[in-house]
């Protein structure tokens, strides 16, 4: 597939680039995009959530009354579930929620995600610039200029850029991101893909 290399005001640059088959042309799996998506939003999951059964809250043992004859249900303490401030029954306790995939899957799921681009034309090739200071407007105009679309959009940086990363903070539909951090998350997250020229060289050295 061969793609025109834009300029950040959208015109042409007169170079075109041929992105490797074996990264943007293969036959996209779907179990393996499944089990990979699957496993990083596991992966978000702190597992954190707790609240106190019975033997944890700070209420005497005493019996509250006695066995039988008291016309009411027979009650151990004041600790009891059924009481305000009780202990809860079958609450959350913390939990590791972490699961782990294969190195081999992960990549053909993340080479799936970005094939699946490339069938649906949603990649965009974008000459390498750099921006001299943190400015949301002056990144809004470019996605804008090369006309990346309102919804949601994925910049692949070939190496880090601060300048460039703060910028996108403030742009809820625009996630800015280097090529060691992509994963098929962020890519079938993205409604448009685009990526700084050198990019896809990247990519084809790790397949």
């Amino acid at each position: 597939m061969e793609l025109a290399v834009l300029k950040i005001d959208g015109t042409q640059s007169g170079k075109n680039v041929t992105l490797p088959e074996k990264v943007f042309g293969i036959a996209p799996n779907d179990h393996a995009i499944y089990l990979d998506v699957i496993q990083y939003l596991a992966n978000q999951r702190h597992g954190n959530a707790k609240t106190k059964d019975r033997s944890e809250t700070a209420y005497s043992t005493k019996k509250l009354g006695r066995q039988k004859g008291g016309g009411g249900a027979r009650h151990g303490s004041r600790k009891a579930n059924i009481f305000v401030g009780g202990g809860r029954v079958f609450g959350p306790v913390p939990r590791f929620y972490h699961n782990k995939l294969n190195k081999k899957v992960k990549k053909l799921a993340r080479f799936s995600a970005l094939s699946y681009k490339a069938q649906e034309n949603a990649i965009i090739m974008l000459e390498p610039f750099k921006m001299e200071a943190p400015k949301t407007k002056e990144l809004l105009g470019i996605v804008n200029a090369i006309k990346a679309g309102d919804r949601k959009v994925l910049i692949v940086l070939p190496q880090n850029s601060d300048n460039i990363f703060l910028s996108s903070r403030n742009l809820q539909q625009v996630n800015v991101i280097t090529v060691d951090e992509i994963n098929t998350y962020a890519i079938m997250n993205a409604n448009s893909l685009v990526l700084i020229d050198g990019v896809q060289d990247i990519l084809e050295q790790r397949a």
